[in-house]
């Protein structure tokens, strides 16, 4: 069973019915999936977010919430990933949010799968070639 690095990106996708949803349920059906604590907050957000987007409402982000608690996924500790990630994060001139993730993954030697185009366009740039060989998108995830 292969072990992936995921991000809220994904997880939110477990329970809200939006592109990539079927590709992300795979995922959890198939792979063993770590993510940094922090996991818990971003995804709370984007349940926020999308309540006030009136993309949900208060009980279906409620119930969104339930769900994602008892996910199969191994909750790790960020303590450990502050200096990693502000090493990435000054390097990619990107937020330390999403370098936590990189910062795990490479600490795990596995790979990171996201939705955040931003991050992975990010990553292609210049220079930056051996931290996106660790991260995918979730359709190359897909492919495992």
């Amino acid at each position: 069973m292969t072990t992936l690095v995921i991000d809220a990106s994904i997880a939110v996708k477990w329970v809200v019915e939006e592109e990539g949803t079927p590709q992300a349920l795979r995922l959890l059906q198939r792979s063993k999936l770590i993510a940094p604590e922090l996991l818990v907050a971003e995804c709370a957000n984007i349940l926020w977010k999308k309540v006030r987007r009136n993309e949900l409402s208060n009980e279906e982000a409620l119930l969104a919430a339930r769900l994602l608690q008892s996910a199969e996924i191994e909750l790790t500790p960020t303590r450990l990933l502050l200096e990693p990630a502000t090493r990435i994060s000054i390097e990619l001139d990107h937020p330390a949010y999403d370098c936590i993730y990189l910062a795990l993954a490479a600490e795990r030697d596995c790979p990171f799968v996201t939705a955040d185009e931003r991050l992975l366009r990010k990553l292609d740039e210049g220079g930056r070639r051996i931290l996106r060989a660790g991260a995918m998108s979730l359709p190359e995830a897909d492919t495992l």
